[in-house]
């Protein structure tokens, strides 16, 4: 078992908000505001403010605060304070020129997922 096996950021801090779903939000996936109350997907290179975790009969289940795992596929975030934005499938990518993003404590970066403190 590897050292990072054995630590865990899970639940840590974490707040979780009820919005409205707009169209195509998946539980897994980062999402930002479309309107009073609602969350869309992202496109890449948007600002997310949160991780939707579930999602049904037009509600999304959404974190804002805490560490959360999610999908990054982007070999240029490693741990750290990173400015990540939304990669437009759902997961996260480090900002490039031009991106609308915000700074994270990245605690971990393994298998396609990083687990960030939202």
């Amino acid at each position: 078992m590897e050292m990072k096996d054995r630590v865990s950021f899970e639940g840590i801090g974490e707040v979780m908000a009820t919005f409205y779903a707009g169209e195509g939000v998946k539980g897994g996936q980062v999402v930002k505001l479309g309107g009073d109350g609602e969350v869309i997907p992202c496109g890449a290179g948007e600002r997310f403010c949160g991780l939707a975790v579930s999602g049904s009969a037009g509600y999304a289940g959404v974190q804002v605060a805490g560490f959360a795992q999610v999908k990054c596929g982007d070999g240029a975030v490693a741990a750290g304070y990173v400015t990540l934005t939304a990669d437009g499938s759902g997961g996260v990518k480090k900002a490039g020129a031009g991106d609308q993003g915000q700074e994270y404590l990245v605690v971990s970066v393994d298998d396609g997922y990083a687990t960030v403190r939202i």
